[in-house]
């Protein structure tokens, strides 16, 4: 099972990001997204269910951060609007068989990271 993350990048504050994150190897109930800026804990910011119907965010993002996936391709997305310094991270894609969730003891697996930094 591999998680390959990608999208990352330097953007301005104010301005936009797509996250990607593709799995192999097979399919899991949720996927999500966290982040850890340096020197703090792994946080959680979006995570989605297999049926799309279920979704949850962090308050930090909320209205910001939008997370989709396509169960066709295996991926899930992570679209990032109005961009903010405190958003800078290394954010990671993380996948888990268990019902959506914002623990992060609940992911059985994770990706690489792909840093994201908003300068102001």
């Amino acid at each position: 099972v591999q998680l390959q993350a990608y999208g990352g990048g330097l953007v301005q504050a104010g301005g936009s990001l797509r996250l990607s994150c593709a799995a192999s190897g097979r399919t899991f109930t949720t996927m999500g997204w966290f982040r850890q800026a340096p020197g703090k804990e792994r946080d959680f910011v979006a995570a989605i269910s297999w049926s799309v119907l279920s979704t949850k965010y962090a308050d930090s993002v909320k209205g910001r951060f939008t997370i989709s996936r396509d169960n066709a391709k295996n991926t899930v997305y992570l679209q990032m609007n109005s961009l903010k310094p405190e958003d800078t991270a290394v954010y990671y894609c993380a996948a888990s068989v268990a019902p959506v969730s914002i623990r992060r003891d609940e992911y059985n697996y994770w990706g690489q990271g792909t840093q994201v930094t908003v300068s102001s």
